[in-house]
């Protein structure tokens, strides 16, 4: 599974997401900023960004 904790770009922000699917994860990560935090330009370097804080999860509960 990967994960995107959207606090690691945008502090304070509790959200997360995770799927199987790196595609997915920055589709909803990419949502996510739309929506929140009212982004209208997702520019190459914040899709880079959340590329780059995209990590695995451990073992889920």
């Amino acid at each position: 599974m990967k994960e995107f904790h959207c606090g690691s770009l945008v502090p304070g922000c509790d959200w997360h997401t995770r799927h199987e699917d790196e595609a997915e994860v920055m589709r909803r990560a990419v949502e996510h900023l739309r929506t929140t935090h009212g982004e209208t330009i997702i520019r190459e370097s914040m899709l880079d960004a959340i590329r780059s804080k995209i990590t695995r999860s451990g073992e889920a509960a």
